[in-house]
Parts: C-alpha cells; sequence; structure tokens
C-alpha cells in the first residue's frame, strides 16, 4: 500500500458519517401510513410535530436528543418519529389526532394516546412524556 492509497483510506474513514458518544440517532421522517405500521408491530411510537422555522420545535428538539442521549432506554423502549408540520400538519393523521399545532409532541401504544405535550419548552414536561412512554414499554 502506498502513502498515497493510505491518506485516501483514511480520508474516506474520517468522512464516514458515525454517530459520537453521547449522539442520537436521527428521528425517522415521517410517512403516509408509518406511524400505524410501527403501532401494528408492536412499537411505543413518539410523534414529533415540528417545522424547520420553529423556534419552539427546535428547543424542543434538543432537550429531546439530550434526553436520549442520557437515557438510551428511551431508544431502546419507543420509535421516533418526526412529522414534518408544513408538510403534513393538516394531513388526515394530523387531524385524526387532533394536533393543533406545531410543536406537538405525541405518545402512542396500539390504539391508545399515553400523552402529549403542546408547545412546552420545559425539560421536566418532555422527561415525563418520554418517562409515561417508557414505563409502558
Amino acid at each position: 500500500m502506498t502513502r498515497r492509497e493510505l491518506f485516501l483510506g483514511a480520508s474516506a474513514l474520517a468522512l464516514t458519517p458515525t454517530l459520537a458518544l453521547g449522539q442520537v440517532a436521527p428521528m425517522i421522517e415521517y410517512e403516509a401510513g408509518l406511524p400505524e405500521r410501527l403501532l401494528a408491530e408492536g412499537h411505543t411510537v413518539f410523534l414529533d410535530f415540528a417545522a424547520s422555522w420553529c423556534g419552539t420545535c427546535r428547543a424542543q428538539g434538543r432537550i429531546i436528543e439530550d434526553l436520549r442521549a442520557a437515557n438510551p432506554a428511551y431508544d431502546d423502549a419507543m420509535t421516533f418519529v418526526r412529522v414534518d408540520w408544513d408538510r403534513y400538519g393538516q394531513s388526515e393523521f394530523a387531524l385524526m389526532l387532533g394536533v393543533p399545532r406545531r410543536s406537538t409532541l405525541i405518545v402512542l401504544r396500539g390504539e391508545d394516546e399515553l400523552g402529549r405535550v403542546i408547545a412546552s419548552t420545559r425539560d421536566a414536561d418532555i422527561r415525563a412524556l418520554m418517562e409515561t412512554a417508557l414505563a409502558e414499554a
């Protein structure tokens, strides 16, 4: 192996996306029928109705990521799905759930809603929602 091949191989490895310690996998992006399929498979589903331009949504997202990084049991207990508010906020799915606005977090299990948080950026509120889901898993 030449030095050039070694350098190119090392460069490619450095550019390969990896999750650093404490980072979490991104949420799954919503598509029609996805939550229903996950629920039918027995998953607990955490829905984050968010818009990229929404400050409250970004704050909630940071809290969710921090909580998930601090406690991997959340990722073991539920599947996190991000629902793009601009695209799906008025969808049949959002209307069926009665989602009033962006920055709404909902946890579902089977046919039950375990809880929701609307527009709160309090760590305690979001943690309580995630803990409810963890307890039901």
